[in-house]
């Protein structure tokens, strides 16, 4: 490992709510515009803490809700590093209720690109990810494969 470089591990972030009726829309559910905000928080957050650096969204993939989340639930948001570019940083960001047990339930998954900027909002140069498990690793292909996938949508555009 190259001392510029950076585990997943280094950068993961974790983020906590009490749904408040603010929170809710009129079906009775956690309002999915108060979620991606709290998406885009914690992918930022991952992404400064491995860059150093500010950093801008690029790219929202996946945002797909699995179960719902309701009034004074719980909710956990966890960002973690998928891949790394040059300059951009593939944040996975899973969201859960979690019980008064501890239980978790994934409520949704988003895979948020951010790129670090300078003080001018030009794109630097980021640390690279050291991946030290399987997991880590499968992540990453996947990563590359979502990447290829944004490249084609991009040039059919």
């Amino acid at each position: 490992m190259d001392k510029l470089s950076k585990t997943v591990k280094e950068s993961r972030t974790e983020q906590v709510h009490i749904l408040m009726p603010g929170d809710i829309n009129g079906s009775g559910r956690l309002f999915g515009g108060a979620l991606m905000q709290w998406i885009d928080i914690v992918a930022a957050v991952v992404a400064r803490r491995h860059s150093g650096l500010d950093v801008t969204t690029a790219c929202v993939d996946d945002l797909v809700f699995h179960a719902p989340a309701y009034k004074n639930d719980t909710i956990l948001l966890v960002g973690a590093l998928a891949c790394v570019g040059r300059s951009s940083m593939e944040v996975r960001v899973e969201t859960y209720v979690e019980a008064l047990t501890g239980t978790r339930k994934l409520v949704n998954r988003a895979y948020v690109t951010m790129v670090a900027v300078d003080g001018h909002g030009k794109p630097r140069q980021v640390p690279g990810l050291v991946l030290e498990t399987d997991s880590e690793r499968a992540e990453w292909a996947e990563g590359e494969k979502r990447l290829l996938a944004r490249r084609k949508r991009r040039a059919a555009q």
